[in-house]
C-alpha cells in the first residue's frame, strides 16, 4: 500500500516516481517491486546531505548540507523539494548545478528533502 508523498525507485532502470494518488497495489517496473526510499535525518560524519533550511529576502533558500555537496556525474542531487500543505515545489538539479534552491512560499511547510542519486532521500 502506498502513501502520499512517498518515493519510491526502482533498482533496475533508476525511475523515481512519488505518489499522488495513494492505493493498495503494487509499485512494479522492469518486472520488479519498487523499492520505497526512507528518509534520511541524521548523517553519521560531515553534514552533506540534509537540507539546511533559512529564511532570505528573496524567498527560502535551501542548501544541501551544510558541507556544500558534490555535484559531479556520478554523485549529485537530482532535486529539492518542499511539501506544503495545499502544494510541493520541487527544482531539479543536474552535474554542475549548485545544490540550492529558493523557493517564494507563503505558507506552512510540512516537510523539506533533497535526493541524492547515491545515498537516497533525506529531509529537514
Amino acid at each position: 500500500m502506498t502513501k502520499m508523498n512517498e518515493i519510491y525507485k526502482c533498482e533496475v532502470c533508476g525511475h523515481i516516481v512519488e505518489i499522488i494518488q495513494p492505493s493498495k497495489a503494487s509499485l512494479i517496473c522492469c518486472g520488479k517491486p519498487m523499492v520505497l526510499q526512507i528518509e534520511n535525518t541524521v548523517e553519521a560524519s560531515k553534514e552533506k546531505h540534509i537540507p539546511v533550511v533559512e529564511n532570505t529576502d528573496l524567498g527560502l533558500r535551501i542548501k544541501v548540507g551544510e558541507v556544500e555537496h558534490p555535484m559531479i556525474d556520478k554523485h549529485y542531487i537530482e532535486f529539492i523539494e518542499v511539501i506544503t500543505l495545499s502544494k510541493i515545489y520541487r527544482k531539479q538539479l543536474n552535474p554542475g548545478d549548485k545544490p540550492e534552491a529558493i523557493f517564494s512560499i507563503d505558507e506552512e511547510i510540512l516537510c523539506v528533502r533533497e535526493y541524492c542519486n547515491i545515498h537516497g532521500l533525506w529531509k529537514a
